[in-house]
């Protein structure tokens, strides 16, 4: 396909720093793209996707970044420069300063938030897939994954085609991930749920749960102490061997949770992430130390709202 007869180089050293012809189309084409882009709010520029397959190098990466941000000095408005780092999650090793938004694919359990959240960048779960079609498998990774104190999530989507472009698309039963109308539903729930919170001021806290889990069930808290509280429970899993490999398990819960709070009087709303519907509500007058919330039943996944009066 080099129908321009530039870089006749093996594949696996397009994008490096070895060839410099090539190196020089490259850069006019991102110049070209971050100036016509300019005057768009709603983007931001990942430098490559999956870099760690088929030889790209850190120094080109580097190099990609420097030219987007040069480009943008004269320009009149600054857009974030993303990096995907790995598939899973892994400690980053010498952040590039111009990245703002450091990407990891297929983190789940969201490890990737943890090991990172010292960088004070955001950090990303942009694509995921290949754990079966079940809306509840993506649900919960996306909504695990925010209330871990990561920034953003995507999955990749089946059900937007070539001639269903607004996602319609009934897929065989073969596909080796999943995409529907309803799923993009229960992702916007995730959305007004973050929307009520204050997640700015708050921070990822798992160390508030003080009991009432069981043994495989995983829990994510959002925490601005004594102030707001978002917590998330679910019952997915990556299993090995498994087919799909993420599993759910969908029989009915109930639980007493156990959560170590300041004292105070908080307003408390039980969420059913796949409607929105507060399926329990109430007033918490805590003395402080450990309180016990009785949830009300519910399948695969829930979320907790708590806020001081």
């Amino acid at each position: 396909n080099n129908v321009n007869n530039l870089g006749n180089v093996e594949r696996q050293e397009v994008l490096t720093l070895r060839h410099p012809e090539l190196v020089k189309v490259q850069v006019a084409m991102v110049k070209k793209i971050v100036t016509e882009l300019n005057g768009f709010d709603n983007l931001y520029y990942e430098i490559c996707n999956e870099p760690y397959f088929g030889g790209v190098t850190l120094e080109w990466q580097a190099h990609i970044a420097g030219v987007i941000a040069e480009t943008e000095k004269t320009l009149p408005k600054r857009h974030l420069i993303a990096q995907n780092i790995a598939n899973g999650s892994r400690k980053i090793e010498n952040p590039n300063p111009l990245v703002s938004i450091f990407n990891f694919h297929y983190s789940r359990p969201p490890e990737s938030v943890a090991m990172n959240y010292g960088l004070n960048k955001a950090i990303g779960n942009n694509e995921t897939g290949f754990d079966g079609m079940e809306d509840a498998t993506y649900r919960i990774q996306g909504w695990e994954f925010l209330l871990a104190g990561g920034a953003l999530y995507n999955n990749l989507d089946y059900s937007f085609v070539a001639g269903s472009e607004g996602g319609t698309f009934q897929y065989p039963p073969a596909q080796p991930g999943g995409g529907s109308t309803r799923l993009r539903q229960h992702l916007r729930n995730l959305h007004d749920f973050m929307d009520r919170i204050s997640f700015i001021h708050m921070k990822p806290d798992r160390s508030i749960l003080a009991g009432g889990l069981p043994e495989n069930d995983s829990f994510q808290a959002l925490v601005e102490p004594g102030k707001s509280y978002a917590v998330y429970i679910h019952h997915g899993r990556v299993v090995k061997d498994a087919r799909p490999r993420y599993q759910v398990d969908a029989t009915p819960h109930h639980l007493a949770l156990e959560l170590q709070l300041p004292a105070g009087t908080y307003h408390m709303m039980w969420v059913n992430p796949k409607s929105a519907n507060v399926e329990k509500s109430g007033t918490l007058r805590h003395p402080g130390g450990k309180a016990t919330l009785d949830s009300p039943e519910y399948t695969e996944d829930i979320a907790l709202r708590l806020t001081a009066n």
